[in-house]
C-alpha cells in the first residue's frame, strides 16, 4: 500500500509539474479577477483537471485538435454576417478554443439571480401592456415607458395566450473584481446566440472527447428539449406545427436562424411565407395554406405587422397583430416585449423589484442613471468622467457615434459642450452607467495562455413549472486587454461555457422516449419558398455540371487534335457565349484563355463562379432542410472555383480544375440521390435538376447533331452527354447521326438522355401534393404527357430542328407552370383554404 501511495504521490507531483509548466506566464491583469488563476498566482480547484489534460497533451497536438474545430466549423458552414461599408458579408466563426468554466455552488447563485430577474420582466411588461399602474401610480415615469419605440400601442390591452410575454430570456453578465455576477444587458426582443452556443460545444467537445466526459459537465440538449415542448404545448392545431420567423438570409445571426429550427423540429419561414386569414396565421405550402398557431420570432416586433406597425416594413406578415389579439397566435416572444431591453428602465428596476416581488433584486446590474430626471441628469454630468453615456432606449443618438454609447473621460471640449446641450435638449433619450471592470479568462494563442476580458450570455426559457435555465451559454472575448464592459461590447470570439457538475451527468438527447414516439415517415410541411430554393439549386447545380463538361471538352479538343479556329472548338466558344460564360470582348481570345475565364471569371453571369455563388445561395435560405454533407461540398465548390489560378494559366490547369469541380458536383448529386429521404423537397430539387439537364441536353444536340455537321462533333455530344462508354459497348461502327441522338434524346433507360428526364419529371408530377384525382390533370402534367408522347413516336433520323425548339419551349413553359403553381401561390393555394380551423 506504501508503494501504491508512493506512485500516486508521485503522478500527482508531476502532473502538478505540467501544469505549473502548462500556465507557466499567465499574469492575471492587476485589480481584475481573473477566472482561472485565483489572488495567490495558482489555479483555481476547478480549472485544475482541466489544466492537466491539456499540458498532457502538449502543444502540438492542442494544435492538431483545435484546428480541427475550427475546420469542424468551417466546413459545416458557420458563419456571423458583418456589415461594413461594402455591405454585408460573411464572416467565418470565431472559436476561442478554451472554454469557460464554471463550478456548480457559482452556477447555482447565477441561474437564481437571473430566474429571478426573467420573472420580474415579465411582470413589468404585464403591467405596462396591461393596467399601467406602476405609471399612474408614479413608480415608474410615463416618459420612460413612452419614449421607446419598442412601446407597441397596438399591443397595449392585448393578453398574450397563456400568459407570459417572455418565453426565451437571455441576459449578458459580466463579474466584478469583488467576484459578483453583474449584469450588463436584458435581451427580451429576440435573443441571439443560443444556436452558436452549441455549435461552440459541438465544435470543442469533437476537438476534446475525452477530456470534456472527463470533466462532467452538464449538457445542452435537455434546456433544447424543455424548451421545445414548452412551445409544442402552446399548439392548438395538435399537429406540432412550430414557426420560427426569421427576417430572411441577410440577416446577421440567419445560421443560428436556420440552425435552430433545424435541430428543434421547427419550420423556418419568413413573412411571406405566411398569410392571416380569419384572424388565423397560415403558412403557404407547396400543398396550399397549412394553419401554424405558435412562432419562435427572430424579427425584431416593429416589423411585425406593417398593417399595425411599421408601415415600411417588408418583412412582417400584414395581419399579424390581429392573429395575436384573438389569441389565434402565439409569438415567443410576444410583439413589444424589447421594451424592457431598454437601458432607461434599467434604472428603476431595483425599486420596481421591491413593488413586483417583494425584495429587492440577488443579482445586481450595472448601475444606470435616466436622464429624462432632472437630478440625476446633474448628477450625470458632474460624473461625466467616470461614467458611459449610452442612448436611453437604443436608437441612434449623433453625439454618441456608431457604437450608441462613449466614455465620459473620452469626449473633448467640444464633444462635451454638444452633450450638455443635448441633456438640456432631449436628456430622456440618454443614460449615464457606471463602467464595470470584468473578470479575465483564458485565451490560447496557439502557444500559450493568456487573459483576455468576456462577457456571457445567459439562456432562459419559461415553462408552465416556471424558469429554466440552459447550464451553459455564449461568451464573448475581447482581443484587447481593457476589462471595461464598455469596450467589448462587440466580442471579436466566443468561446464555450463548461458548467461543472458534482456527479456523473447523464446523457441527454433532444429526442423523445422510445416509449410514446408515433411513427412518422414525413418530414412535415413544406413551404413554397423552400420548395422554390430546392427547385433552383438543382438547376444551378446542373447548370453549372453542364458549363464545367463544356469547358473540359473545349480543352480536350485543343489537347488532343484540333486547333485554336477549328469548327469544334468555334461551337464549343459559341455556346459558352451564348451561356453568359465568356465574355463579348474575349472573342478574339485563344480558346484556353476563354475557358481560364468561365471557370474563374466571378463577373460573367454564366460563368461556373456566379453558378456556384448562385447554388449556395439557395442552398443557404434553406440550411434548416439541407444535409451537413450536402452543404460542405457546395462550400468545396466554390474554393475549388475562387482559388487562385497561376499567372499564365494553361489548358492543363483549366482542364485539372475542372475535372476537381466536376468531381465535387458527382458528389454532391450522389448525396441529393442517396440521402435524401423521398419527400416532396427531394422532389422539387429532382424536377429542377431534370428540367435543366434536358434544356442542356437539347441545346448540345441542336449544336452537335445537326445534319453535315463536322468530323467529330457526335464524339463531343456524346462526351457532353456523359454516354461515350455506352455507345461503345453497343456500336461497334463510328458514331452515326441516327444512333447517337436515339441514345442521346429518345432511350428511355439511359439516365443522361432526354426521355429518361421526361419520365423521372412525370412520376414526380403525379405524386406532387395537392393532386385531385377527380378532376383534370394540371397543365404540368399535359405538358410533360405530351412531350412523352412525342418521343416515343419520334425517331432520331426524322429530329429536325423545329423539334429540338418545340421541345425546349416545352420545357420553359413547364418550369413557369411549377413556379406558377407551386411556389408563387396562385389560386392552387386559395382552393385549399377552407377557413379557419
Amino acid at each position: 500500500m506504501g508503494q501504491v501511495a508512493e506512485s500516486e504521490e508521485r503522478t500527482e507531483a508531476f502532473r502538478a509539474a505540467a501544469v505549473a509548466s502548462f500556465v507557466g506566464g499567465y499574469a492575471p491583469l492587476p485589480g481584475v479577477r481573473d477566472e482561472m488563476m485565483d489572488a495567490d498566482g495558482q489555479p483555481r480547484p476547478h480549472w485544475a483537471p482541466f489544466l492537466a489534460a491539456l499540458a498532457e497533451l502538449g502543444p502540438e497536438e492542442l494544435r492538431r485538435r483545435f484546428d480541427a474545430a475550427d475546420r469542424y466549423l468551417r466546413d459545416s458552414g458557420v458563419f456571423y454576417r458583418v456589415y461594413d461599408d461594402g455591405g454585408g458579408r460573411e464572416r467565418p466563426w470565431s472559436l476561442s478554443h478554451v472554454p469557460l468554466l464554471i463550478d456548480k455552488p457559482d452556477w447555482e447563485v447565477l441561474s437564481a439571480g437571473l430566474i429571478e430577474r426573467a420573472e420580474l420582466l415579465d411582470r413589468l411588461l404585464r403591467d405596462l401592456y396591461g393596467p399601467a399602474s406602476l405609471v399612474s401610480e408614479g413608480a415608474l415615469p410615463a416618459a420612460a415607458v413612452a419614449g421607446s419605440p419598442e412601446f407597441l400601442r397596438p399591443l397595449v390591452g392585448v393578453k398574450p395566450r397563456g400568459g407570459r410575454y417572455l418565453r426565451f430570456y437571455a441576459a449578458d453578465v459580466g463579474r466584478g473584481p469583488d467576484g459578483r455576477w453583474w449584469v450588463l444587458n436584458d435581451r427580451t426582443q429576440a435573443p441571439s446566440g443560443v444556436g452558436y452556443a452549441l455549435e461552440n460545444r459541438l465544435a470543442l467537445t469533437r476537438a476534446l472527447p475525452d477530456t470534456s466526459r472527463q470533466m462532467r459537465m452538464e449538457r445542452l440538449a435537455g434546456f433544447f428539449q424543455t424548451f421545445r415542448n414548452s412551445l409544442i404545448k402552446l399548439d392548438r392545431t395538435g399537429e406540432g406545427r412550430i414557426g420560427l420567423l426569421t427576417p430572411g438570409p441577410l440577416n446577421e445571426t440567419y445560421f443560428e436562424h436556420a440552425l435552430l429550427a433545424r435541430y428543434l423540429g421547427f419550420l423556418l419561414v419568413e413573412g411571406e411565407d405566411l398569410s392571416v386569414r380569419s384572424d388565423a396565421a397560415f403558412v403557404r405550402t407547396v400543398a396550399g395554406l397549412k394553419r401554424i398557431d405558435v412562432l419562435l420570432r427572430r424579427l425584431d416586433s416593429d416589423f411585425a405587422d406593417p398593417l399595425e406597425l411599421n408601415a415600411r416594413s417588408r418583412l412582417g406578415v400584414p395581419g399579424l397583430v390581429s392573429a395575436v389579439r384573438n389569441h389565434a397566435l402565439v409569438l415567443a416572444n410576444a410583439l413589444g416585449s424589447g421594451l424592457v431591453e431598454a437601458p432607461a428602465l434599467m434604472a428603476f428596476l431595483p425599486r420596481l423589484a421591491v413593488r413586483l416581488l417583494g425584495r429587492p433584486l440577488a443579482l445586481p446590474h450595472v448601475g444606470t442613471w435616466w436622464c429624462g430626471q432632472e437630478a440625476e441628469r446633474t448628477q450625470v454630468m458632474e460624473s461625466l468622467d467616470s461614467l458611459v453615456i449610452a442612448s436611453a432606449f437604443g436608437q441612434r443618438v449623433n453625439v454618441l457615434g456608431a457604437r450608441g454609447s462613449v466614455l465620459g473621460a473620452d469626449l473633448t471640449g467640444a464633444e462635451r459642450r454638444r452633450l450638455s446641450a443635448l441633456m438640456a435638449r432631449r436628456g430622456s433619450d440618454l443614460v449615464g452607467q457606471d463602467v464595470a471592470r470584468l473578470s479575465t479568462m483564458p485565451v490560447w494563442t496557439g502557444e500559450k495562455l493568456v487573459p483576455r476580458p468576456f462577457t456571457l450570455r445567459v439562456f432562459l426559457c419559461a415553462t408552465d413549472e416556471g424558469w429554466t435555465v440552459m447550464p451553459g451559454g455564449f461568451c464573448r472575448i475581447a482581443e484587447s486587454l481593457d476589462a471595461r464592459a464598455f469596450s467589448i461590447q462587440r466580442g471579436d470570439r466566443s468561446a464555450d461555457v463548461w458548467v461543472l457538475a458534482d456527479t456523473e451527468v447523464g446523457t441527454q438527447t433532444l429526442l423523445p422516449s422510445p416509449d410514446n414516439v408515433r411513427v412518422r415517415r414525413s418530414s412535415g410541411t413544406l413551404p413554397s419558398r423552400s420548395a422554390d430554393n430546392l427547385f433552383w439549386l438543382g438547376r444551378y447545380v446542373e447548370r453549372t455540371e453542364a458549363t464545367l463538361r463544356l469547358v473540359r471538352a473545349l480543352v480536350g479538343r485543343l489537347a488532343e487534335t484540333e486547333s485554336s479556329s477549328g469548327p469544334l472548338v468555334t461551337r464549343i466558344l459559341s455556346l459558352l457565349s451564348s451561356w453568359g460564360a465568356m465574355p463579348a470582348n474575349m472573342a478574339r481570345a485563344t480558346p484556353g484563355f476563354c475557358a481560364v475565364a468561365a471557370l474563374t471569371r466571378p463577373d460573367l453571369p454564366g460563368g461556373l463562379p456566379q453558378l456556384v455563388r448562385s447554388a449556395r445561395a439557395s442552398a443557404s435560405v434553406i440550411r434548416d432542410r439541407f444535409s451537413p454533407d450536402a452543404w460542405r461540398a457546395l462550400v468545396e465548390l466554390e474554393a475549388c472555383l475562387n482559388a487562385p489560378v497561376p499567372a499564365a494559366p494553361s489548358e492543363a490547369d483549366a482542364h485539372e480544375r475542372a475535372d476537381a469541380a466536376l468531381r465535387i458536383v458527382a458528389a454532391f448529386s450522389g448525396l441529393a440521390s442517396e440521402n435524401m429521404n423521398r419527400l416532396t423537397g427531394w422532389r422539387f430539387l429532382e424536377m429542377g435538376r431534370r428540367i435543366e439537364r434536358s434544356i442542356v441536353l437539347l441545346r448540345y444536340a441542336r449544336t452537335f447533331a445537326e445534319p453535315g455537321v463536322p468530323s467529330g462533333a457526335l464524339d463531343v455530344l456524346l462526351q457532353l452527354a456523359d454516354s461515350q462508354i455506352t455507345y461503345r459497348s453497343r456500336y461497334v461502327t463510328m458514331e452515326a447521326r441516327g444512333p447517337v441522338l436515339d441514345l442521346v434524346l429518345l432511350d428511355p433507360d439511359n439516365p443522361r438522355s432526354l426521355a429518361f428526364q421526361v419520365q423521372r419529371m412525370a412520376a414526380h408530377l403525379q405524386v406532387l401534393p395537392g393532386r385531385n384525382p377527380d378532376e383534370p390533370p394540371p397543365l404540368s402534367e399535359r405538358i410533360i404527357a405530351r412531350m412523352r408522347a412525342d418521343l416515343i413516336a419520334s425517331s432520331a433520323e426524322t429530329f429536325e430542328f423545329e423539334d429540338f425548339d418545340a421541345l425546349e419551349q416545352d420545357l420553359m413553359l413547364l418550369s413557369d407552370e411549377i413556379s406558377t403553381h407551386y411556389f408563387i401561390q396562385g389560386p392552387a393555394a386559395d382552393a385549399e383554404w377552407q377557413g379557419p380551423n
